[in-house]
């Protein structure tokens, strides 16, 4: 079996420097997708993560967003591509100055909710979000969905790209994620995830939201801060994963 990451969207709070979830998070997943103040966090909870994953090895990757706190970057927002760019740059060079206090580095880049789902199809806003990390650095690595765009675009541009798949999400028959305005689309039992999480650790098909056969190829699985029973969650799959061999190893490592 190849080695699987597991990750989290983590520093998603406000005001301390973390909180206890991130921090136990911090003891269970491999990489750590760090809010970089657009859709949530802010300076001291990027400070606290980073701090946090640096002295576990925990490899910290960029969560960035549209600039919208109010909804939670979960919305699309039309925008220009350039100043997309730039705020993906932005928040990259943001975090990074943070990790590297801590005696890491930002090794991976991952959109987040609205901007994530966007990417899939959307070229220009694809193209924006490669460009913003390109002109941060072309050694960081973009984690995204298998087949998106965005994926395309960064691959041709020469930088590295990761799939992910989600533990607690429920797909379409496409491959996409359910949207969360749907009933069903996340998934709850720690058990039910976890054995969804080793079929595609190990390539065996996972059921879709119609219950049909669907393969989902991952280097990286991400169990969401914010489902409720996170923590259950992320050690469930996590025990999941090594029972059955998986090697957890971050798919983008600090060198």
């Amino acid at each position: 079996m190849s080695p699987i990451d597991l990750n989290s969207d983590l520093g998603e709070g406000v005001g301390g420097p973390s909180s206890r979830l991130d921090d136990d998070l911090l003891e269970v997943v491999t990489s750590a997708n760090v809010a970089c103040g657009f859709h949530a966090g802010g300076p001291s909870t990027m400070r606290g993560v980073t701090a946090h994953a640096a002295r576990t090895g925990v490899a910290v990757g960029a969560h960035v967003a549209y600039d919208d706190k109010e909804g939670f970057g979960r919305r699309f927002i039309d925008m220009d591509p350039h100043v997309l760019a730039d705020e993906v740059l932005y928040q990259v060079a943001a975090l990074d100055a943070f990790a590297r206090r801590a005696g890491t580095r930002v090794t991976y880049v991952k959109p987040h909710g609205g901007l994530y789902n966007a990417i899939v199809t959307h070229e220009a806003q694809a193209a924006a979000v490669v460009a913003g990390v390109t002109a941060y650095s072309s050694d960081l690595v973009l984690l995204g969905l298998p087949g998106s765009v965005v994926l395309r675009l960064a691959e041709a541009a020469g930088l590295r790209t990761a799939q992910e798949a989600f533990a607690d999400r429920a797909y379409t028959p496409e491959g996409h994620l359910v949207p969360r305005t749907q009933e069903g689309a996340v998934l709850h039992d720690p058990a039910e995830i976890a054995r969804r999480c080793v079929a595609m650790a190990t390539g065996e098909a996972i059921t879709d939201v119609n219950g049909d056969r669907l393969l989902v190829r991952a280097d990286s699985i991400c169990v969401h801060g914010d489902t409720p029973g996170a923590l259950g969650i992320a050690r469930a799959v996590r025990a999941a994963l090594r029972e059955a061999g998986a090697d957890l190893a971050p798919f983008a490592r600090a060198v």
